[in-house]
């Protein structure tokens, strides 16, 4: 009974569910998930493979095609002319029938030597666009690379935040047990205990918000790494310093000119002027002879003929071969619109690089002013969590000896919850538009 009772209970431990600590994800890991398993990501990566298949075919054009051909066919002549004599070939064969059989069989070769170097073009413009397609699947990836950042950012952030609402809860459920305390001797009015409750209330709403938003920004961020269980996500870092948002911030100027040589969307463009070019010798070459060649051998069989199948095939084998010249004299315009609709593209393209310098360049300022004001904003801010802390401090001291009232100590209070939650946006967005910067110049994120 004993033994019974003693493995009852070892199945009961080893069946039940043991709690697993969920994952911390660095930003490093959140990256490298997101590079592997984004369907954004890998949707471009099928675009760029896609590109190199057209290579691969552009480049076979370049050699001679090859094919075989037969054809079986079966005649039935009712009323065959006595004496007459049936051609197959160009054989004449001895027997006539009713119901006779021919047989052909071929192979054929066709080579293209030269069409005004359509077809080497064609090899350059088709590695051009796979190279494009690279790019842009890298652009993708950086553009990832970013978003990630900054949900990063931000659900360290409300992390902090919800620590620093907790404190003022914390505070705000000391405040109305001594409120409550003071309404029993007498020394506070009921109406003011009133509202340190709702301050109180307002404090836990507060909580409340500040963790719904970091759940948020957990479900865009595992939207982003296309995660779908419904396993426990959370993040870690570093616990990030003061000098951290303090330091250096990185010059435009330097960080642009490092950007223009480094950014795929950059060179994207730089490669559409290049394949633009590539499509106006193409168009060009429309005007140019073609030159091409073919060879073939052949033979045929018939049941009409007295001599075997394999002497057929020896007496009726034929080799031939031939030189073809195409000379385009009238073509309806379509060459000299092909040749200008390529010119356009080409004006379209340098547009576009100058469109993505700029775009380039106003982003990289954005970040360069945006780190600016959130430094500066945050030395002010730790001022005035400073003075907010020492006057919040005084004026608890002296609600707690019924010296201040309780608009005097929830005003104090609500002062250093927005110097505390200043300082600390302030901090992060300071960090975050300062590594984004680093980001542009040296291409990798930390």
């Amino acid at each position: 009974m004993k033994k019974s009772f003693f493995a009852s209970a070892l199945a009961l431990l080893l069946l039940a569910p043991v709690s697993v600590e969920a994952r911390q994800w660095t930003l490093q890991d959140c990256i490298q998930y997101a590079l592997q398993n984004n369907i954004t990501l890998q949707k471009s990566r099928v675009q760029h493979l896609s590109a190199l298949e057209d290579v691969k075919q552009s480049q076979a054009a370049l050699l001679p095609t090859l094919s075989a051909s037969t054809s079986q066919n079966v005649s039935y002549n009712p009323w065959p002319e006595t004496g007459s004599y049936m051609i197959a070939g160009d054989k004449v064969q001895t027997n006539v029938d009713k119901v006779y059989y021919n047989g052909t069989y071929s192979i054929m070769s066709n080579w293209t030597v030269w069409n005004g170097n359509r077809n080497r073009n064609q090899v350059k413009l088709n590695k051009v666009t796979a190279t494009q397609a690279a790019l842009d699947s890298a652009t993708t990836a950086n553009s990832i690379q970013e978003q990630i950042t900054q949900l990063f950012v931000q659900i360290l952030y409300c992390k902090d935040a919800i620590e620093v609402s907790k404190a003022t809860l914390e505070t705000s459920r000391k405040n109305e047990e001594r409120g409550q305390e003071f309404v029993k001797v007498g020394s506070m009015s009921k109406a003011d205990l009133a509202q340190l409750t709702a301050q109180r209330a307002q404090d836990e709403y507060a909580v409340v918000q500040a963790e719904s938003n970091l759940r948020d920004f957990k479900r865009q961020l595992k939207q982003l790494l296309q995660i779908t269980d419904q396993e426990e996500f959370d993040v870690t870092a570093d616990v990030p310093t003061d000098e951290a948002a303090l330091q250096a911030i990185p010059g435009v100027t330097n960080v642009y000119e490092a950007a223009l040589g480094i950014r795929p969307e950059i060179k994207n463009a730089q490669l559409g002027i290049e394949s633009s070019d590539l499509q106006i010798k193409i168009a060009k070459a429309q005007k140019l002879p073609t030159i091409g060649v073919n060879a073939g051998v052949s033979t045929n069989t018939t049941s009409m003929n007295s001599n075997n199948w394999g002497t057929q095939l020896k007496n009726n084998f034929t080799l031939g071969g031939g030189l073809s010249v195409s000379i385009p004299l009238f073509d309806n315009r379509s060459t000299k619109t092909a040749v200008n609709k390529a010119r356009l593209a080409k004006q379209t393209y340098e547009l576009d690089l100058k469109d993505k310098q700029t775009t380039l360049y106003s982003t990289i300022e954005n970040y360069w002013l945006q780190a600016v004001n959130n430094q500066a904003q945050f030395k002010s801010a730790q001022v005035s969590t400073q003075s907010a802390q020492e006057s919040y401090e005084l004026l608890s001291e002296q609600f707690q000896q019924n010296l201040k009232n309780t608009i005097e100590l929830m005003n104090g209070k609500d002062a250093l919850l927005k110097a505390q939650l200043s300082e600390l946006q302030a901090k992060y967005l300071a960090i975050l538009n300062i590594h984004m910067l680093k980001f542009y110049q040296n291409g990798t994120l930390k």
